[in-house]
């Protein structure tokens, strides 16, 4: 399985390595994440409940961290294993580009194996439930972010005062200097 995708995040580029580095938000932002555990220098223990299609399980994993350019990429190892459901295995290159003070685009490729029941169901179905998990993540992970960093509230003009009238003209002026003769 290859994923590929590139995402805009909503903050700038040191605030999204930090994020990206955070385990309690990454743990929350990844669906079915029960825990992420340090185990070394870059290295967790990751527990999850995965669910593609009729298999249903919850993996333990490994992560390790590898060629570090902070704040602008990395190299993320993982494998996992779900007893009898099955196992997986692979890595995913993330890479930060700071596109504005506040705007990053996060790049990623992942290219995963799997194997046992997961492999009998179809690489479609391994495929497909991959994407809704990234989708997934993204989203919780982006919400999180604007949580933690809202965006500034733009800079508000005092009321500004309204237009000056413009000088009544034909039947309504002819209404207007009545009204001023007849009631003097």
């Amino acid at each position: 399985m290859n994923l590929t995708g590139q995402q805009t995040l909503p903050v700038s580029q040191a605030q999204a390595w930090a994020a990206l580095n955070d385990t309690a938000m990454l743990q929350a932002a990844v669906p079915g994440c029960e825990a992420i555990t340090p185990t070394g220098d870059n290295a967790f223990d990751v527990l999850m409940a995965v669910s593609i299609g009729p298999v249903k399980a919850k993996f333990k994993g490994r992560l390790q961290l590898t060629d570090l350019v902070p704040p602008q990429s990395y190299r993320l190892a993982f494998e996992g294993s779900g007893g009898a459901a099955g196992h997986g295995k692979g890595q995913a290159h993330v890479v930060l580009e700071a596109l504005a003070p506040q705007q990053t685009r996060l790049n990623y490729e992942v290219s995963a194996s799997v194997g046992g029941k997961l492999a009998q169901i179809g690489s479609r179905l391994v495929d497909l439930a991959a994407q809704k998990l990234a989708e997934d993540f993204f989203a919780r992970f982006h919400s999180a972010l604007l949580e933690r960093h809202p965006p500034a509230a733009p800079a508000t003009d005092p009321m500004p005062a309204p237009p000056a009238a413009a000088p009544a003209t034909g039947p309504l002026r002819r209404l207007i200097d009545w009204l001023r003769r007849r009631f003097r």
